[in-house]
């Protein structure tokens, strides 16, 4: 006889496969399904012997994650071009780093789809799974894709405990998302933070500056200042370090 518990986790991994799939098909915003095309059709010259993605990007990481990792949205030359979430740039360099720093990664670095990255107990995602131009999804660009993420979440929940959210807009899109996904949020909804720690039933939510360039660059984020939330939150999930 088989193990129920063993079943279950079968059945969300066939689950976040068949979710990812139909995540990837999704053509729901035409203006982001025009721009991620266009780029992929264009590219940087620094990647044109690259066949973009040009689609959009599905989470990344196990169907027993404990931990939860939400950014933005993909960038149009690194997970628009890879496939992957938070794969082939600056922003994704600084948060693998930090995860294989505090013993959630593999490895430090996330190239392409295919160079043997793990993570350890912890799902990459985002509230908006198409590059928007200027980095800048709409509020009814995020809205529309609030569904993608809200299953991911139904899909994740036996086994999560934390979440990472990266960004203002990050957190305004996911606490929405937490609360259809079966969570109580609290009323009001509290304000992003750096390093604001927000208990939610049975799971800990965390705000950190996002990884982007703009704060990596001027200091604003800190390698130090990212680990240290990574492990607090890796410790709130049980994640060992």
């Amino acid at each position: 006889m088989e193990d129920s518990g063993a079943l279950d986790r079968l059945d969300r991994i066939d689950g976040l496969a068949r979710l990812d799939r139909r995540v990837a098909q999704c053509r729901a915003c035409p203006r982001l399904v025009e721009w991620r095309e266009e780029v992929a059709r264009t590219k940087r010259a620094a990647f044109a012997d690259w066949t973009y993605w040009g689609r959009p990007v599905p989470g990344f990481g196990p169907a027993d994650a404990r931990l939860a990792i939400i950014g933005l949205a993909p960038a149009a030359h690194g997970g628009n071009r890879t496939g992957r979430m938070f794969t082939g740039d600056r922003s994704g360099d600084v948060l693998y780093q930090a995860l294989y720093d505090v013993g959630l990664a593999s490895q430090p670095t996330s190239v392409s789809a295919d160079d043997g990255l793990e993570l350890y107990g912890v799902r990459v995602t985002a509230p908006v799974h198409c590059a928007p131009p200027a980095n800048r999804p709409t509020p009814g660009e995020r809205d529309t894709c609030r569904p993608w993420l809200v299953q991911e979440l139904k899909l994740l929940r036996p086994t999560l405990k934390a979440a990472v959210v990266l960004g203002a807009f990050g957190w305004q899109a996911a606490l929405p998302a937490f609360a259809e996904a079966g969570w109580t949020v609290p009323r009001p909804r509290p304000v992003f933070a750096h390093g604001i720690q927000v208990p939610l039933d049975g799971l800990d939510l965390f705000g950190c500056f996002h990884v982007s360039q703009r704060n990596t660059f001027t200091g604003r984020l800190t390698p130090q200042m990212l680990r240290e939330v990574l492990s607090t939150a890796a410790e709130a999930a049980g994640l060992p370090q």
